[in-house]
């Protein structure tokens, strides 16, 4: 990937000891927030995305607020091999019950299913042993992907085979410090992108939270825990029936 287009990646999604972005000395007083970055943490953000590919994978959680409901996803990605399991949750607010369903994906796919009105649904329509739907992938440059596309895109673009151009984030000042906060116990580092913040472990320089604008302006926030090595299998062929075969049945669960 391109120097400008892994910078890219990391404002629009996203060989060096700890981070300390509050390294100031005593005599300069406190960091301000909205400082550039210097040349050693515009090595540790040229270097997430490839960490991320060498640790494997990771555990997410990923929340998007959107009109009077929250969608929340909670799963295990793997980074080498660009497939991913997690958890759909959907909360409405009033009475309406929550939206419970398991996705997978990978680079090309996404399988959506674990629902009793789902199953029920195929096995009415000759596909008795179904119990998910599986359908393309948006295309990361469709105009306004469905949601869950949108996410699952930014997840699997939040890792690279190789390291970046640490010079793409020392560019007109539009990458800055800003500031430090605890996220699930660890201290992390904030730096703000031109439409997204980014939250780095202070101890390990790991990629920790990502944020940023999706679609409509819906606010979607991923964050990674316990980086290591994951294998996700997809359901197989007698698990899943295609969305061209059931379009009826997809249209109604929103599938």
């Amino acid at each position: 990937m391109l120097p400008r287009a892994r910078a890219a990646v990391l404002a629009g999604v996203l060989a060096l000891g700890p981070l300390l972005a509050g390294g100031c000395s005593a005599d300069d007083g406190p960091r301000p927030m909205g400082d550039a970055v210097t040349a050693g943490e515009a090595r540790v953000l040229a270097g997430l995305l490839h960490q991320n590919f060498r640790d494997g994978g990771a555990d997410f959680v990923v929340t998007a607020p959107y009109g009077q409901a929250v969608l929340r996803l909670t799963g295990t990605i793997d980074f080498r091999d660009s497939v991913g399991r997690a958890e759909a949750v959907t909360s409405f607010s009033g009475d309406r019950p929550d939206d419970v369903r398991t996705v997978f994906f990978t680079g090309k796919d996404l399988w959506v299913g674990d629902m009793p009105a789902l199953s029920k649904a195929l096995a009415a329509d000759h596909a008795p042993s179904a119990t998910f739907l599986r359908r393309p992938l948006a295309a990361a440059d469709d105009e306004e992907p469905p949601l869950l596309d949108a996410i699952v895109g930014m997840l699997l673009r939040l890792a690279d085979r190789s390291v970046g151009d640490p010079a793409a984030f020392l560019v007109e000042h539009r990458y800055t410090w800003d500031g430090q906060r605890s996220i699930d116990s660890r201290l992390t580092s904030l730096f703000r992108l031109p439409s997204a913040t980014v939250a780095v472990d202070a101890g390990d320089d790991r990629l920790v939270q990502y944020s940023a604008l999706v679609g409509s302006g819906v606010d979607v926030t991923i964050t990674l825990a316990d980086h290591g090595p994951r294998e996700v299998k997809v359901p197989s062929g007698r698990e899943s029936a295609l969305v061209a075969d059931h379009q009826k049945i997809a249209a109604a669960l929103g599938v």
